[in-house]
């Protein structure tokens, strides 16, 4: 029995991908075939499957990739074929998106589809910008119109006269072009001519660009500045608001496009962060953690004789991770621990260990391990065997200090920290062409492996902060030929961030 196709007709959003909705995610990553448009962040097809075909079929001034009857013919084929195909449009498929077009020919072949909707850039971009299309005492009303009608109709529908008295806001998409002739006709229609625009560039993303004016001046101003689709234009006192709501391109790394070199599935924490600081985030996971039989195997051992151990030194999440996953793969709980005593390195690994149901006993006021031996330099330890579930290839300074004050270590390579098996091409181009102004670095494995990512070639690092978390991790970076700009003195996440926006704004 063949597999039935359908068309999804989703929305992506203006342009920030943490504006995609849960159900526009879900079918992007069930999708067979991906079929976007020019503004479709690309790093949403991230979330697409390997297997996943992607088509792309944009639009820009002038040039069509396909025409829109191809793009039709593409929908209907590739449904026609069984697939699951989502058709990813920017902003909302049915607000000038030609959604309603697609719809009525698939209808026409008989092609199931839906529609999901997305956050139209109407109204995000405005609110990027700090102009709230409504506002009590400025406006009760917006219209929204495109200013790009089809070519083929003899004379426009838009009665600009009109519309100048119809309502308070008015926000034009797609109208840059004619923007000086619409303009004119809507203070011809009774609009005053100091009544406040703005248009905004590239909205919702790191590239956001606003420029303000007046309805006599915008279109001058436009031409001056060079400013090219897309752009979202709003007309009406609203626009003045901007002054005061003016709230995302104030943040400290607007305009700074940061890397992140986590593993994949740690990225999103820092990524998460450092966006709501105004930066434009580019993931090139360097580090993979993997589980061979050689770990599982050490760190089997290991818990097989728990009861021996009077500390278990926890150096990262990623150990906690490891060491835990064992210990209930065997059955065991928290209670196999009986008496040993758990150390942390660090208020994320120690936070890891509690959620886990443990009791954390030390946690270093610095996280690094030469702050552990400082800790234990008070204790009696002689004798006490201490358990290190960790990375393998850790540095031995842990292991050596603890043996040097009369302790038994077992080192149980927990995991391996690897050069990712897949690169993600679209951000190493991204750096490769300098787009990048910042670098962060988490670990010394992500030092190490960015270096091997770019066979030895530092030059695209040249002229790039580099920001590490830590003094080890610096040291890493600095030994590779790095020069470090910024070592966060609180080595966390949080801390990273926090030292990379004071650096930040004492430039």
């Amino acid at each position: 029995m063949n597999k039935k196709g359908r068309v999804s007709l989703v929305g992506a959003g203006p342009g920030d991908p943490g504006l995609i909705t849960v159900k526009a995610l879900d079918r992007i990553k069930e999708a067979d075939v991906i079929v976007y448009d020019r503004l479709v962040n690309p790093v949403l097809l991230d979330h697409a499957t390997a297997e996943c075909e992607t088509i792309f079929v944009g639009k820009g001034p002038g040039r069509h990739t396909l025409g829109q009857d191809e793009i039709n013919q593409l929908l209907v084929a590739r449904a026609r074929a069984g697939k699951q195909v989502v058709r990813l449009k920017g902003g909302d498929p049915f607000v000038f998106g030609r959604g309603g077009e697609e719809a009525m020919a698939l209808v026409k072949a008989g092609v199931a589809f839906e529609v999901v909707p997305g956050i139209s850039s109407a109204t995000a971009v405005p609110a990027y910008a700090g102009i709230p299309v409504t506002h009590r005492g400025y406006s009760s009303s917006v219209t929204i119109v495109t200013g790009h009608e089809d070519p083929e109709k003899e004379e426009s529908s838009i009665d600009w006269h009109r519309l100048a008295r119809a309502g308070d806001t008015i926000v034009l998409l797609m109208g840059i072009g004619n923007l000086t002739t619409i303009a004119e006709q809507i203070i011809a229609g009774g609009r005053a001519p100091d009544t406040p625009v703005a248009l905004v560039r590239w909205g919702t993303t790191a590239r956001q660009q606003t420029l303000e004016g007046t309805l006599s001046n915008i279109g001058g101003l436009a031409k001056q500045e060079g400013f090219s689709p897309p752009v979202v234009a709003v007309i009406g006192e609203v626009a003045g608001l901007r002054s005061e709501l003016n709230w995302y391109e104030a943040g400290p790394l607007f305009g700074k496009t940061v890397l992140v070199t986590r593993s994949r599935k740690q990225a999103s924490a820092l990524s998460a962060r450092l966006a709501r600081e105004g930066a434009d985030v580019i993931e090139l996971p360097a580090i993979e953690i993997h589980q061979s039989p050689e770990n599982v195997a050490a760190l089997d051992r290991a818990i097989d004789s728990i009861d021996d151990y009077s500390w278990i030194v926890f150096t990262s999440v990623n150990g906690v991770e490891a060491f835990f996953d064992r210990l209930r793969a065997k059955g065991l709980d928290i209670s196999a621990l009986n008496g040993a005593k758990t150390c942390a390195i660090g208020s994320a690994t120690a936070r890891a260990i509690e959620d886990r149901g443990a009791r954390v006993h030390l946690v270093p006021k610095k996280y690094v391990a030469e702050a552990v031996l400082e800790e234990f330099e008070g204790m009696d330890i002689r004798g006490a065997r201490f358990l290190l579930p960790r990375a393998e290839g850790s540095r031995p300074l842990l292991v050596e200090g603890l043996k040097a004050r009369g302790a038994l270590v077992d080192e149980a390579p927990a995991y391996s920290a690897l050069l990712p098996a897949q690169t993600a091409p679209r951000a190493l181009k991204r750096l490769t062409d300098g787009e990048v102004d910042i670098a962060t670095f988490a670990s010394s494995s992500t030092v190490r492996n960015l270096v091997r990512i770019l066979d030895g070639d530092l030059g695209p690092l040249g002229g790039v902060c580099i920001a590490c978390i830590g003094p080890v991790t610096a040291a890493t970076a600095e030994e590779v030929g790095l020069k470090v700009d910024v070592v966060a003195s609180d080595h966390t996440i949080p801390g990273l961030v926090e030292e990379l926006v004071r650096h930040v704004r004492s430039r």
